[in-house]
């Protein structure tokens, strides 16, 4: 049902991808917004391939992206929402575990995401019914039950006390076997490809959201915030896999 949609995104964000590495470990002078969060060059052209893709493809269908924001078009029953560069601290440290992203959302569910790393030349993808995908080959989570071996990986590990988030870290952080950095959205797709049991966000925004339900749940898979419930909406996330999310979610709650 989804799978012309799933192409379309995979292909988009590949192309988006290589035009970001033109930029990758150059001398590039990011730009600071209003919330302290840098921006590139390579981060508006990239989100400006995307939107022109979709809106030659798919000109009735609605666009929020991270840098120029919400178009307004007609049919709002389909929305895509575009991370052009997920990770730009990474990216322009020059640190390879950046990606685009892009999730279409359809009668207010997310039915189709794609996160493509590019300086890893790794392609995540999946749509409700159709699978989880890691470069060609069906994606798992693992299958890991016991919390002591797990690995769990996050962004940037001020942010939990920052965020309000401490406590749940500190007994996550205590328990699992493995605590890896630099996250952003290829912690959760390290959770989709079995790779690594937890993701935790304490913040994000939709587009850093938005591949991300399909893509945890054709891989057997969590999704969502850290009460339990699938969202994009609640600025935080959490992937963790199907054997660990009673344990994680009552460890979060304390």
């Amino acid at each position: 049902m989804y799978e012309s949609y799933m192409e379309f995104a995979a292909e988009t964000v590949y192309l988006a991808g290589r035009l970001t590495l033109g930029y990758f470990q150059t001398d590039l002078r990011p730009d600071f917004k209003e919330d302290d969060t840098p921006v590139t060059v390579a981060d508006k052209k990239a989100e400006e391939l995307i939107r022109t893709r979709i809106e030659k493809k798919y000109p009735g269908h609605a666009v929020m992206g991270e840098e120029f924001g919400s178009s307004d078009h007609t049919d709002k029953s389909h929305c895509w929402h575009v991370d052009p560069i997920d990770g730009t601290k990474a990216f322009i440290r020059g640190v390879p575990l950046y990606g685009v992203l892009l999730g279409l959302e359809i009668e207010g569910k997310v039915e189709v995401g794609a996160a493509y790393f590019p300086a890893l030349d790794e392609m995540v993808i999946a749509a409700t019914g159709h699978g989880c995908w890691l470069n060609g080959r069906r994606a798992r989570v693992s299958a890991v039950s016991d919390i002591g071996r797990a690995v769990a990986a996050f962004t940037d590990a001020g942010s939990f006390e920052e965020y309000g988030r401490g406590q749940a870290w500190a007994r996550i952080k205590k328990a699992v076997w493995v605590r890896a950095g630099w996250g952003d959205a290829y912690g959760h797709c390290l959770v989709a490809t079995g790779r690594a049991e937890i993701m935790l966000d304490p913040v994000v925004n939709v587009w850093d959201c938005a591949p991300f339900p399909p893509i945890l749940a054709e891989a057997g898979g969590y999704f969502g915030d850290w009460s339990g419930k699938n969202t994009i909406y609640a600025n935080e996330a959490l992937s963790v896999n199907s054997g660990l999310l009673s344990c994680v979610l009552s460890m979060i709650s304390g």
